[in-house]
């Protein structure tokens, strides 16, 4: 069993703008210096965790407890602020699917170029076109334009370019919910026959079904620090009652 992802103590800091109450002069000094009053945010606080290949660990917890600047952290979006962070073997961010989608070209381009930037040479993504074509379902639009799709055709041309590229770390942020209920059953499959092959997967999702279905642990987050992580259906209905008693 290989650790795939290694975290030790990472955390993350963000400086925001934001209003108070000023003075007229401390007003007249912000508009003409353009410059307007900070606050830091803790998103991380001393996260530690680690996910093993076979794995799939789920990422739970309210808006703004630190899941998706975590998973940004992982992906290599975000430089972490302290701490440590290791990833042992070729890691593919589905954070946001329809990001790095050329708008002018072609469908057909884009998988050849969001491919190569995956680490496929031409002849491997030549062997791979037709099936990430049809897995996308969208035959018909391989000449098309992306400016022309719909947000949804984009997600799942997305999704089935990155599945295709050979992937040991997978980072997913609420797919389960790209295109339609088949869509979905197939690439739910596409995910287990991952899983067999020892590809290690993070999920983060506000859906706790999905969660507790799919997920064998879960990491539980609270103001940008871990506060349970374990067994996945534990811990879901752990946070259920916590959730009803407020």
């Amino acid at each position: 069993m290989i650790k795939r992802i290694i975290a030790e103590k990472i955390s993350k800091k963000f400086k925001i703008g934001f209003r108070k109450n000023q003075s007229i002069l401390e007003k007249i000094v912000s508009l003409i210096s353009g410059r307007e009053p900070k606050r830091i945010i803790t998103a991380l606080d001393n996260v530690s965790f680690s996910c093993n290949s076979g794995e799939i660990l789920g990422i739970i917890g309210e808006n703004g407890s630190g899941k998706s600047t975590l998973l940004r952290i992982i992906a290599g979006i975000y430089k972490k602020d302290s701490g440590k962070i290791q990833t042992n073997g070729k890691l593919i961010s589905l954070i946001n699917l329809s990001v790095g989608l050329k708008e002018r070209l072609t469908m057909k381009d884009n998988i050849f170029l969001c491919c190569s930037l995956f680490g496929l040479n031409t002849k491997q993504i030549k062997k791979k076109f037709d099936s990430i074509v049809k897995f996308s379902e969208l035959e018909e639009f391989v000449n098309t334009k992306i400016y022309q799709f719909s947000e949804g055709m984009k997600q799942r041309l997305g999704f089935s370019t990155a599945i295709h590229c050979n992937p040991e770390i997978l980072l997913l942020d609420e797919v389960f919910a790209v295109g339609d209920e088949e869509f979905r059953k197939k690439s739910v499959k596409k995910i287990k026959n991952f899983l067999r092959e020892g590809v290690s997967i993070v999920l983060v999702s506000h859906d706790l079904e999905t969660i507790k279905k799919y997920c064998t642990k879960v990491i539980l987050m609270e103001k940008g620090k871990i506060v349970n992580y374990g067994d996945a259906k534990k811990i879901i209905k752990e946070y259920l009652k916590d959730e009803a008693r407020k």
